[in-house]
């Protein structure tokens, strides 16, 4: 799946870990992500959180899409910061799942806690 995800790519990302339910991916943050308070724009947070969720709730390979998402800012990311997402499965019933998802910096500082809302839908990923 992250061969055919050029989004994520182009904005640097990679592709940690993977397991059952848990993915975990990193993106440092360049100049070209920055705000005008000189600080990472949410939306490149968003679309890294974003990125391991989909990871996540694809690993079980069954080809499943975002039905709704929340999240949660608590900390600027930075010019130069490696941002991490740890996507964990929280539930799985049926064709619905719950992920939480930690983006951290190179410090372990807690910068965003995103939780999506998953729905399966036809086909195999792989």
């Amino acid at each position: 799946m992250y061969a055919r995800d050029p989004a994520s790519q182009s904005l640097g990302m990679t592709l940690d870990t993977i397991a059952p339910g848990y993915a975990r991916m990193s993106m440092p943050v360049r100049a070209n992500m920055l705000n005008g308070h000189a600080t990472c724009h949410g939306g490149f947070i968003f679309a890294l959180a974003d990125s391991a969720f989909a990871f996540a709730c694809n690993s079980h390979n069954q080809v499943t899409v975002g039905a709704g998402c929340t999240i949660d800012y608590l900390s600027p990311g930075r010019e130069g910061d490696v941002l991490t997402a740890t996507a964990s499965e929280q539930t799985l019933a049926g064709k619905t799942g719950i992920y939480d998802v930690k983006v951290t910096n190179q410090d372990g500082r807690t910068i965003a806690l995103f939780r999506g809302k998953s729905h399966r839908i036809s086909g195999e990923v792989i």
